[in-house]
């Protein structure tokens, strides 16, 4: 596993968003085929888990499955051998498994792994991706927007890479499900001394804050930034981000 006295490797290189997709046709984020594509151009790798009805951890991003497959519903109402099954809308690939995605990278170039959340303090796949991530030889990062898993990581599994994903608002429909208090504690980054994360990964759009540049200042450490589409984002990213995770060109 990739250790926490020595995280160079996490910025090295430019991060594939959900692996290197949408170049190609049939090449779709979180995919096996965007995984070797991005192996190939030696790019690291992010990627978003979601739980599985057995407890697994599935290579998803989306908690429901009506987006990209010809399925519809949640994923967590599905076992991870039903998941690997489902047809995709867009390409032939299937899912696959967390374990099976740390089989297919074997260490080759980072992993850097979301845990997804619904905030509702429910902590099995985050148990699980620890287990996964802590057996894996290569360089892996956790991260999650929800403070509850990297606190978990924190307690239980201090050796493992983490980091909170965020950005400085938390505005609009798709933080709506989340009461004003906790919106506002992810705002003011008031669970620091329960996260303590080891670098933060920030949406683009919200650079510079006075959060990432206490990181990168003085507390020394990395700030990546999300997701980077055009070449202004990559102006700002370089001004104040240490790395980029980009998406729709060859970094």
């Amino acid at each position: 596993m990739g250790g926490r006295s020595d995280i160079g490797w996490l910025t090295a290189r430019p991060i594939a968003h959900r692996g290197l997709h949408g170049l190609t046709p049939g090449v779709i984020e979180n995919c096996p085929r965007a995984f070797t594509a991005a192996i190939a151009g030696d790019y690291a790798i992010e990627c978003d888990v979601q739980p599985t009805a057995d407890g697994d951890a599935i290579v998803f991003h989306d908690a429901t499955l009506d987006r990209l497959t010809q399925a519809t519903g949640r994923v967590d109402a599905h076992d991870a051998a039903a998941l690997k099954r489902l047809a995709f809308k867009a390409t032939d690939d299937r899912m696959i498994t967390l374990a099976e995605l740390f089989a297919l990278v074997d260490g080759r170039v980072p992993l850097v792994v979301e845990i997804k959340s619904d905030f509702d303090g429910k902590l099995a796949l985050t148990r699980r991706v620890a287990g996964l991530a802590t057996a894996y030889s290569g360089p892996v990062a956790l991260m999650s927007f929800d403070p509850a898993p990297i606190a978990w990581l924190k307690d239980n599994a201090p050796d493992l890479v983490r980091g909170i994903v965020a950005e400085s608002h938390y505005a609009g429909a798709y933080w709506a499900g989340l009461s004003p208090a906790m919106r506002a504690e992810l705002a003011a980054f008031a669970h620091m001394e329960r996260t303590d994360p080891d670098f933060l990964s920030w949406r683009v759009a919200d650079l510079p804050s006075v959060a990432t540049e206490r990181y990168r200042g003085s507390l020394k450490r990395p700030v990546i930034c999300w997701t980077v589409r055009t070449d202004d984002e990559r102006l700002i990213a370089a001004r104040h981000a240490d790395q980029v995770t980009f998406e729709g060109y060859l970094a």
